[in-house]
This record gives C-alpha cells, sequence and structure tokens, in this order.
C-alpha cells in the first residue's frame, strides 16, 4: 500500500521525481532538523480550544473575528482526525493508495463541517502568505467528504504572530484570520495525478529541482552515492 499526506503531495507539486522516490522507493529528501516549537504551540492551542468546547463556547481569537459557528462537538471523532498517525483517511482499494491527514480543529455550521487550522509565524502575514497552504485546506475538504461529511466551501487558517514580551517574561501573540475559498475537485485532481505518478515508474528530473540538482552532481544511484569517484 502507498500512503500519501498532504505534505507528500506538496512534493509531488515541486517535483514529480522526489515524489515518486519518496513514496514508491522509501527514499526522502534530505532534511534538517524539526523544530519543535511549532508542535509544542499547536498542543497548547488544542487544549485550549478544548477548554471552551467543553463550555460550548468559542475563544476569544474567534469571537474576536466575529465567526458564526460551533467548535465540532464529538471529541472523540475530532481526536481521532488530530491523530498524526491516522487522522482523516481514504483509501483507493483499486490502485492502493491511501490519503490521510490530521486536522487542528473542525467548525460546525448549519450541518456542515469547516476546517479551522493553525499557522504560527515569526513576522507578520505577507499577501501571499495564506495561499502556500491552499492544497493543504483542500486536501482536508476532500478527506472529510469522501468520508460522509459535508463541509462549506470555505475554510480558516488562525495565524499566531508573536506581538512583543512583558516585563514579566510572557509572549505576547496577536492573531490574523484568513476565510480561504476549498476547492475539492483541485484534491481530487492533485490525488488522480499522484496514482498515475506512483505507477508510470520514475519520472525524469525536474531542472527546477534543488535536490535532483544534487542527485545529479553526487551521481545519487537510488540508495548509493558517489563522490569523487568514491562509493558510499
Amino acid at each position: 500500500m502507498f500512503k500519501l499526506s498532504p505534505t507528500k503531495l506538496a512534493i509531488l507539486e515541486d517535483c514529480p521525481r522526489c515524489f515518486w522516490l519518496d513514496v514508491v522507493k522509501g527514499i526522502e529528501r534530505p532534511r534538517g532538523a524539526f523544530p519543535s516549537l511549532p508542535s509544542g504551540v499547536d498542543k497548547l492551542l488544542k487544549e485550549h480550544f478544548d477548554r471552551f468546547r467543553d463550555r460550548d463556547d468559542l475563544p476569544p481569537e474567534l469571537k474576536e473575528h466575529n465567526i458564526n459557528a460551533n467548535l465540532f462537538a464529538d471529541r472523540a471523532l475530532l481526536k481521532k482526525w488530530r491523530n498524526n498517525f491516522g487522522g482523516i483517511e481514504y483509501y483507493d482499494k483499486e490502485h492502493d493508495v491511501l490519503l490521510h491527514s490530521a486536522v487542528d480543529n473542525i467548525l460546525e455550521k448549519d450541518g456542515k463541517l469547516i476546517v479551522l487550522d493553525y499557522k504560527t509565524r515569526g513576522f507578520a502575514l505577507k499577501e501571499d502568505t495564506s495561499k502556500h497552504y491552499q492544497n493543504q485546506l483542500d486536501i482536508y475538504n476532500f478527506l472529510l467528504r469522501k468520508n460522509g461529511f459535508q463541509t462549506h466551501d470555505y475554510a480558516y487558517l488562525l495565524f499566531y504572530v508573536p506581538a512583543g514580551i512583558l516585563e514579566t517574561g510572557e509572549f505576547i501573540f496577536k492573531t490574523d484570520l484568513v476565510e480561504m475559498k476549498i476547492d475539492v475537485s483541485s484534491a481530487e485532481s492533485l490525488f488522480k495525478r499522484s496514482e498515475e505518478i506512483i505507477k508510470s515508474g520514475m519520472p525524469d528530473p525536474d531542472s527546477t529541482c534543488e535536490y535532483c540538482g544534487w542527485a545529479k552532481k553526487t551521481n545519487f544511484r537510488g540508495n548509493q552515492i558517489s563522490f569523487h569517484g568514491f562509493d558510499t
């Protein structure tokens, strides 16, 4: 079975060859240490929102932006959807491909769901910041609909940006809420494209991909690398 996630589909958009090597051969792109701060903030935010969920209320970050919706009430199901090792899943039996992803939070309004995703940034938003998360939000909605849930045609990105430090040492964050229009058909097309590439064999190197360029310079050959004639 081939396992996909929004992260892996983002690689496909960047370079089909790198995507194929990762998913089919298990050869991941080189990467550095993963920063733990966003993960820690994410955990605290989920706990923060859950306290308001228990009171059937909205946290001030959402009230401030006049959100007309409620927090998703089914905590057991939300816990499953938040699990990084499971999340929301869709299995295409014909192609033996599993797409899964974990959400941060879900809102509900008029019987339909709305994805709410937290983002931590070190600087103020730029005009195109939210566009980088379009595919991720589309995929979340694609998965929810494949599992029989109705979703609205929009989702929310809630950005937390450092605004200062108090004399007592506490960090102060400001929030920006961005409403994003959802295109589930785009996510479905990307998913189908991924299946085609998985079955078609290794694509040619992408001339704009820095990882393909690195592989070419180092004579990368699957599980073997040669530097200046020496195999490692």
